[in-house]
């Protein structure tokens, strides 16, 4: 931290670090479904998406829980402005139970 008051506490991450703290994130969801959803997907595909994907991974990890779980099972119909290609690959994303993790994050 700078031991200058004016200087922008938030300044950008790189995108390595941006990656490890969005995957953090998205295993602390709030319960235990879309903790199991969203992780392993952050961990099995996040390295392979785009800037712009992980802007809209960034923007569904900022949206309600149960909102987004709900649209992953199909169970609520998905907003315009979260319809994207990444919601898309959630909804296809089948993840496997690593029980030797104790089916939690793998770091």
């Amino acid at each position: 931290m700078s031991d200058d008051p004016f200087s922008d506490p938030n300044t950008p991450l790189n995108p390595e670090d941006r990656r490890k703290r969005l995957t953090f994130r998205a295993w602390r969801r709030g319960f235990k479904e879309a903790d199991l959803i969203m992780g392993r997907f952050a961990e099995d595909k996040l390295d392979g998406l785009s800037p712009e994907e992980v802007d809209e991974f960034e923007r569904l990890l900022d949206a309600p829980d149960t909102e987004v779980y709900a649209w992953i099972c199909g169970r609520a119909e998905t907003p315009e402005n979260y319809d994207g290609p990444v919601l898309r690959q959630l909804k296809a994303f089948r993840f496997e139970a690593k029980a030797e993790l104790g089916d939690g994050p793998s770091v």
